[in-house]
């Protein structure tokens, strides 16, 4: 009996051994940071049977909580559900999106100067290399357009071979396949879209029109100035030289034909009128002695001599009185003035407006001063500046359109004279459009653009011309999309001064904003911010 009790105390002691070995060995592995993976039958302590739905992932990467919490933010769902993170940008600076196994990065990049796409693949978080799999796009724009992107194998991903135009705010729908398993995927890109509701576009007076066909006259565009009708205006000077003594005409004035403009004593004139009346009388004595020699001769009381004597000397009369007359009419002068044989009358040569006036009260003026000068401002020339490519199509009887760059106001006119010299300096010719002028709105001084009209055509897509606005570099058009405008660059045609042709970038039935258009180009300053893609 002693003998089998020690052999049992031999037992226990051993099992005791092993015991004290295994806590030693777990105590130090404890100490050491290391873990257990623990077996299916000991589990994790959390109900999650031994972790068999772990594999694949380490246990920091699956448990974020510290094992002292016990996982008891896992309440109320799944181990899948629990670990999903924010979606950030992707591994080349792309958006990254997902389906199923599948996951796209897609970016657009500027790396060859212009704008095209970029994706990288990846099924089951592995990179798919640009030959094992295909892809095609479309882009699908607010505008209706639509365009299929190609790729080609580029930095281990795809690029387009195709750019991407602006604006970039659509909608890129990417088809993948790689054997018999395919992804689809939608990337939607809004920048440069303004925001905008029909309440705001309302309270903000933005016009909604429809792009559409519309007759444009082809015209040419020329510079212009307005000037005086040279054959309407005169210089008016006293051709003899005296001191003023009255003047009757002011700055501004109307004036008729004949009316007195001012009264210039002048010894010159007193000179010409005296010698006027000396011929006059001579010229009435040498008619008296020529009737009585006449009568004398027939009556053969005197010699025929006589007679031819008193004839000549009458003929000479004659000439001085009439060359002293032209003398008077060569300086304006008539024969006799009731103010004086000193005073010169200036008067108005035609009907008009004194636009000068060089002269006053006492002045002493020369016989060559412009002292007024009276222009007939009913009509009036539109001077052209033609360059020497446009001579072509600037001709005599073309119809024009005059437009004033200073305040809104138009006339219609024909082309009346072209000049046949081209300016040394300028390289351009004159043209000249005689304008009526009834109510004097076109002021000479006035600079003025002149549309010569060539042809008349039907343009398949044109737009009002407050809609067109320049954002950036590129002359665009603010088309309407739900929810808003997205500047679409246009390249732009002929216009009329009222609606231009769109060449390309817009169709025909597209809402944009016209006027009011300004609106939405400041509210894209204020909310546009410069991006890189």
């Amino acid at each position: 009996m002693k003998l089998f009790q020690n052999r049992i105390s031999k037992k226990h002691l051993m099992a005791m051994a092993v015991v004290m070995a295994m806590g030693a060995a777990a105590g130090v592995a404890i100490l050491q940071g290391g873990k257990t993976k623990p077996t299916a039958a000991e589990g994790d302590g959390h109900g999650h049977g031994g972790h068999t739905e772990a594999k694949g992932h380490g246990d920091t990467e699956h448990h974020e909580k510290g094992a002292s919490q016990g996982h008891t933010d896992d309440k109320g769902h799944g181990d899948g559900e629990h670990h999903e993170e924010a979606a950030a940008p992707g591994a080349h600076g792309g958006e990254v999106l997902r389906e199923g196994d599948w996951s796209l990065e897609a970016r657009l990049s500027e790396d060859g100067g212009e704008p095209r796409l970029r994706l990288w693949l990846q099924a089951k978080g592995q990179p798919v290399a640009p030959g094992a799999a295909s892809l095609t796009a479309t882009i699908a724009r607010p505008n209706g357009d639509q365009q299929t992107l190609t790729f080609k194998p580029d930095q281990g991903g795809w690029v387009s071979q195709e750019t991407v135009p602006e604006p970039h705010a659509f909608d890129i729908t990417v088809q993948t396949r790689q054997g018999d398993a395919s992804a689809r995927f939608v990337v939607r890109k809004d920048e440069g879209k303004v925001a905008l509701t029909d309440a705001q576009i309302q309270a903000s007076a933005i016009a909604i029109d429809t792009a559409g066909a519309a007759s444009i006259q082809s015209a040419l565009m020329l510079p212009g100035e307005i000037r005086l009708n040279e054959d309407r205006t005169s210089h008016v000077v006293p051709r003899l030289a005296g001191v003023v003594e009255g003047v009757n005409a002011n700055l501004g004035q109307v004036v008729k034909k004949g009316q007195l403009l001012a009264t210039i004593a002048s010894p010159a004139a007193s000179e010409q009128r005296s010698e006027l009346q000396t011929a006059r009388k001579r010229l009435a004595l040498a008619q008296a002695n020529y009737e009585r020699e006449k009568k004398l001769w027939e009556q053969k009381v005197s010699a025929e001599q006589d007679y031819q004597q008193a004839r000549q000397a009458l003929s000479e009369a004659e000439v001085a009185v009439a060359n002293a007359q032209q003398k008077l009419g060569a300086l304006g002068l008539a024969g006799a003035s009731a103010a004086g044989m000193n005073r010169v009358e200036l008067r108005a040569p035609l009907d008009g407006v004194v636009i000068e006036k060089h002269l006053s009260l006492g002045e002493a003026v020369r016989e060559d001063a412009a002292v007024f000068t009276i222009s007939d401002l009913s009509q009036v020339w539109a001077e052209i500046n033609v360059p020497a490519k446009d001579l072509p199509q600037v001709r005599v009887g073309e119809p024009v359109t005059i437009k004033a760059t200073a305040f809104d106001a138009s006339a219609t006119g024909k082309v009346s004279f072209v000049g046949s010299l081209i300016g040394e300096q300028t390289r351009t010719a004159k043209a000249r459009v005689v304008l009526a002028n009834p109510h004097g709105a076109w002021r000479p001084g006035l600079f003025v653009n002149v549309a010569v009209v060539s042809d008349e055509v039907k343009a398949p897509v044109t737009v009002a011309n407050d809609a067109v606005q320049s954002v950036g570099d590129k002359t665009s058009v603010f088309v309407k999309v739900p929810g808003g405008f997205v500047a679409q660059p246009v390249q732009l045609g002929r216009s009329n001064g009222q609606r231009t042709e769109v060449l390309q970038g817009l169709r025909a039935g597209t809402p944009y904003a016209a006027t009011g258009s300004f609106v939405v180009k400041s509210e894209l300053g204020k909310s546009t911010a410069e991006h890189a893609h």
